[in-house]
């Protein structure tokens, strides 16, 4: 578990939990690759040419950011300085990179970007760089813009999650999409026997919500009892991020087999199934307030931001991409402690050129032969510091990197999730470790002025 902001569990009144790739986390591979191929062959049916398109999940990560003006996949700085651009198939050059963004500065709040910031993006970044090589082949007829491949792109892998394509295929055979996590149950438990509230607020339905949350967690459940136990109210088809800032009309859910919606008017009961409504009436039923709830999610807008943002309750990001660049690190460690004592080596090294130029400067013709000497010791430093720096730059992802680092710099995603997580972490079970009564504090914040280690 990590902090950005000190979050006392004991505090915490009522959890709520998104489903999706937070309660239950999916295959990445086999979910992203089903979405990708119910998309590609539902626009190959409308006549466009892309039968053969192919789909590699490990080719993007979570935090990059597309870019419908030129066509372009990029990683940004917290800043908001493009580091890495991708066009298509082909990796921009520095030169191009350079040309391309050296006025532009990455900012979400522009229509022009696109922020990928969940699981569920990985399918589209693969199909739109493929659409745009076809769209610079000038193979798609019709179509006028990046924007509007886009657009395309958008309306089929809604009309897949809409129209119960893709979820039939998970349904038929949900082993080979979710991956269970035994201390899941254990960990909601302690939650509850702790006096917290749990809801589970999803945007999924009803049908698909009870047959995954039944596979997911009923078998690690005591005996006589299902995941239903588990949770307080059930909210499903909330229309998140809609549901933390609208005041739209709940419907309780009559006959859980067919799904039968009734008009509702009152407090939530426990135990019920709800559809819609917002995040209001789960603080007017509950007796909450602002700062009490605590709503963990895997959507760093649709869950963490908005909730953070509008009603300023306590937020949890699930980023499983974690466990992964965090398992790379520790086993990079020797080699990063190596290329940190190269680096200050480096440092020393361009320090001393810089006053030997100076000082040719003030009294020519300074010392040439020293001067030689030292550009001679930094280009073989930089020899060794260069494989060491790429290695480094491909912890976690070996196109992309780390996906809350951008070079030396933190990535505009680790800004994000800084602003509105007040914790993050891989999984909801690594909840059980801290327990419903800990205190988790964030850690003192560095700054460059900052005493460094020697």
């Amino acid at each position: 578990m990590f902090a950005n902001r000190t979050l006392n569990m004991r505090a915490v009144q009522a959890v709520g939990y998104d489903m999706d790739y937070t309660l239950i986390h999916y295959n990445v591979d086999a979910w992203e690759r089903a979405a990708f191929t119910h998309a590609r062959d539902r626009l190959a049916a409308e006549g466009w040419p892309i039968g053969n398109l192919t789909f590699d999940p490990d080719e993007f990560t979570l935090g990059l950011v597309f870019d419908l003006q030129l066509g372009n996949v990029v990683k940004a700085t917290r800043f908001g300085y493009v580091v890495r651009a991708q066009h298509g198939s082909h990796v921009l050059t520095f030169e191009e990179q350079r040309n391309a963004y050296r006025e532009t500065e990455v900012q979400l709040s522009r229509s022009r970007f696109r922020f990928m910031n969940t699981l569920f993006e990985l399918s589209r970044a693969s199909l739109f760089c493929q659409l745009v090589d076809l769209f610079d082949q000038r193979k798609l007829e019709g179509v006028s813009s990046y924007q509007e491949l886009d657009e395309a792109i958008d309306t089929a892998l809604g009309a897949v999650h809409n129209d119960g394509s893709l979820k039939a295929e998970i349904l038929s055979d949900p082993a080979r999409f979710v991956e269970p996590d035994p201390n899941i149950v254990p960990t909601l438990h302690d939650q509850k026997a702790a006096g917290k509230k749990l809801l589970l607020i999803t945007n999924s339905d009803w049908a698909y919500t009870r047959r995954m949350m039944a596979y997911t967690f009923d078998q690690y459940c005591p005996p006589g009892t299902t995941w239903r136990d588990l949770f307080d109210v059930v909210i499903v088809s909330a229309n998140k991020p809609r549901f933390f800032s609208a005041k739209d009309p709940i419907y309780r859910v009559e006959d859980e087999e067919r799904s039968l919606l009734a008009p509702f008017n009152g407090v939530l009961e426990q135990g019920r199934v709800y559809f819609g409504g917002n995040a209001r009436l789960v603080e007017d039923s509950l007796g909450l307030s602002g700062g009490q709830p605590l709503y963990v999610g895997d959507h760093l807008f649709g869950d963490v931001h908005v909730s953070k943002d509008v009603l300023r309750w306590r937020t949890a990001l699930i980023a499983r991409e974690l466990e992964a660049e965090i398992d790379d690190a520790a086993a990079f460690a020797d080699e990063q402690e190596e290329l940190r004592t190269l680096m200050r080596e480096k440092i020393d090294l361009e320090h001393g050129q810089a006053l030997l130029r100076m000082d040719a400067l003030r009294e020519p013709p300074g010392d040439q032969a020293r001067l030689d000497e030292l550009a001679t010791m930094a280009r073989q430093l930089d020899e060794r510091v260069a494989p060491l720096a790429a290695s480094a730059g491909q912890l976690g992802n070996i196109h992309w990197g780390p996906v809350m680092r951008a070079g030396n710099d933190k990535s505009l995603f680790a800004r994000q999730v800084e602003r509105y997580a007040d914790v993050y972490t891989s999984r909801v079970s690594n909840f059980l470790h801290e327990t419903p009564f800990a205190y988790l504090r964030a850690a003192r914040g560095s700054l460059p002025h900052d005493q460094q280690d020697a």
